[in-house]
């Protein structure tokens, strides 16, 4: 068993199954000069031109499959609670914390390091709790009781998160042309899950990483930190340089994940993005993904295949999705390999 980071080690260097080896390093591949044209996109969702908003998550999604929100609705208390209660419990005594121990990928909640499997031979730089959060009579009953704010804070975050996700996925479908609902039903109304991460300073930054490239898997993810940068995607929506995102005071994180990139047939990038490490201050973020239910069936909308432009890929269901990309430890190109159609 890998012994979390935050259970109180001290580290004055980094130990050896942390060491990537130099062609998986954050140096390996190269970064975009962070200027004004790689800088990651600021939508304003308090804004009162809708076709302007529209038209804004249109380009992010095509350039970047990430975008910042501000104005979106969530209170900065409800924010601030949430990020309290999520670095407490990495402060939380060992024993208290591992309770909630666990290798089961499909356990929740689940408190591990790294990616939390026990076949892992390189570990990365991090501990996460992971929750399921919604709908709430599922999920409720079984969140930590430990730190005691954490439960009233994940109830209220959950309900805001969520709010603003469904908003961007009706904003998103007006961008691809589809009809606003198009979203809604059983192509989101999977289990809202939510990973608590956090990153312990590091005192070599430059051979290990917080967590590998990869897309996500899911439809959206909404994304709070606390204000220590370590996030980084790919100019170009991938294959390009590494771009810091710099959270801005109060926004949150939007990245498309996989499934839209299926549904917009290529319209909107998955937003490939991996997280470096920090040697001065701990990174905590709040990650909010919501999904397919697992027997959805996910396909190109027909609307954007309709004139001739043939599919990028078959049909499938999410419960599929999910089992290839588990397998394929989340690798964009080895999962696309398996859905992808031949033309």
């Amino acid at each position: 068993m890998a012994e979390p980071l935050s259970n109180g080690g001290a580290y004055g260097s980094v130990p050896e199954p942390y060491r990537l080896p130099e062609h998986k390093r954050p140096g390996s591949s190269p970064s975009s000069k962070q200027s004004k044209e790689a800088a990651i996109p600021v939508v304003d969702l308090g804004g009162a031109d809708h076709g302007k908003i529209v038209e804004q998550i249109l380009q992010a999604g095509r350039e970047f499959g990430f975008f910042q929100v501000i104005n979106h609705g969530v209170a900065d208390e409800v924010m601030r609670e949430m990020m309290s209660a999520a670095e407490e419990f990495f402060r939380l005594p060992t024993e208290e914390k591992m309770v909630h121990y666990s290798t089961d990928s499909k356990k929740v909640p689940r408190f591990h390091t790294s990616v939390g499997k026990d076949e892992e031979k390189l570990l990365y730089w991090r501990d996460c709790l992971k929750l399921g959060c919604y709908p709430f009579e599922q999920f409720k009953h079984q969140w930590p009781d430990k730190p005691p704010s954490l439960r009233a804070a994940l109830e209220a975050y959950t309900t805001a998160a969520r709010a603003v996700a469904l908003r961007l996925l009706r904003l998103a479908a007006a961008a691809l042309g589809l009809e606003e609902d198009h979203f809604e039903g059983k192509l989101s109304g999977g289990p809202v899950l939510m990973n608590v991460n956090h990153y312990v300073p590091c005192p070599d930054p430059s051979v290990t990483l917080g967590l590998a490239p990869h897309c996500d898997p899911n439809l959206v993810t909404l994304l709070m930190a606390n204000g220590v940068t370590g996030l980084q995607t790919r100019h170009g929506g991938g294959g390009g340089g590494w771009v810091d995102v710099e959270p801005l005071p109060g926004a949150l994180v939007v990245n498309f994940g996989h499934q839209m990139e299926a549904i917009s047939n290529g319209r909107m990038k998955s937003g490939e993005h991996r997280v470096v490490t920090n040697a001065r201050a701990a990174r905590t973020s709040v990650a909010a993904f919501v999904m397919p239910e697992m027997g959805c069936t996910v396909t190109p909308a027909p609307e954007l295949v309709s004139g001739g432009e043939p599919p990028l890929c078959r049909p499938y269901t999410y419960e599929e999705f999910v089992g290839v990309y588990t397998s394929e430890t989340g690798d964009r190109d080895a999962v696309l390999a398996h859905f992808q159609t031949k033309h």
